[in-house]
């Protein structure tokens, strides 16, 4: 199965040319990557957030198997839903899915659903794929999509993706797709999304889940990464560094509403 891209010509180039030369100005090329475990990137228009992405992706060694988890905006699908086969086309390139590896996280979840609706509009998952295609061509996916809540869903569903990928025997990068705080003041927003990424700093899901539902903070990626965090911390992960924050507001000049980006390497 195929899927096509939903936001080329809006959220990134749908020129293959232009997206290659957007995505490689993105990604400086002076970073030594180190080897994580899982990571949080932004998934807005590339002209707000991706230099932000690029700032992660070229910290990060990108293996042949990345784990993408990205909340589902739409609302179309099942809660938590998972391409288990076929590839993601992209303007001038496509990704496959590693099915050997979904198979093994969807076969051992009472939770995920072989379900293509909930990705087939889905922009959080697609605008990674420039960006890991880009630092390792050979890379395959596992594209999740979800938006269940809770504690126990994230448990249960980080828990799994672990034991995949260990019984695999394969290296896997986890990446959870988020902004941060939305369409809040400019001190508003940076004082919340602090909150919220020193519990990613401290590899602390339970309490992520907690901060943004007891401060109102709008991080709309917040089940990715908490289940991101579970994974990685089953995997060994010890600890996290954030890369890049930034608003809209330093793009737009526009500081009454902005949204927040941040990039993060968990290692």
């Amino acid at each position: 199965m195929k899927r096509s891209p939903a936001v080329a010509g809006t959220f990134y180039p749908a020129n293959p040319d232009n997206l290659e030369r957007l995505v490689r100005e993105l990604t400086p090329q002076d970073h030594k990557p180190i080897r994580a475990v899982g990571a949080v990137s932004p998934h807005a228009g590339f002209i707000y957030s991706g230099s932000v992405a690029g700032m992660v992706y070229a910290s990060i060694e990108i293996p042949d198997t990345v784990i993408v988890i990205g909340p589902n905006h739409t609302g179309y699908g099942s809660r938590a839903g998972i391409i288990p086969g076929g590839t993601f086309a992209m303007p001038g390139f496509t990704v496959d899915i590693d099915h050997e590896l979904a198979d093994a996280i969807m076969q051992n979840s009472t939770l995920l659903q072989d379900d293509f609706d909930s990705h087939a509009h889905e922009h959080s998952l697609e605008v990674q794929l420039p960006f890991i295609h880009y630092r390792n061509p050979a890379a395959k996916i596992v594209p999740l999509c979800v938006m269940g809540r809770g504690y126990d869903f994230v448990n249960s569903l980080g828990s799994t993706i672990a034991k995949a990928i260990s019984d695999s025997g394969k290296r896997a990068l986890i990446v959870a797709s988020s902004d941060m705080t939305h369409y809040e003041p400019q001190a508003v927003a940076q004082k919340k999304d602090n909150l919220s990424i020193q519990k990613i700093l401290d590899l602390d899901a339970a309490g992520l889940l907690k901060v943004t539902e007891e401060e109102d903070i709008s991080m709309c990626g917040v089940v990715p990464t908490a289940i991101m965090l579970i994974s990685a911390r089953q995997l060994g992960a010890q600890k996290a560094k954030l890369i890049d924050y930034r608003t809209s507001g330093q793009v737009t000049h526009e500081y009454d509403e902005v949204v927040g980006y941040a990039s993060i390497a968990v290692y």
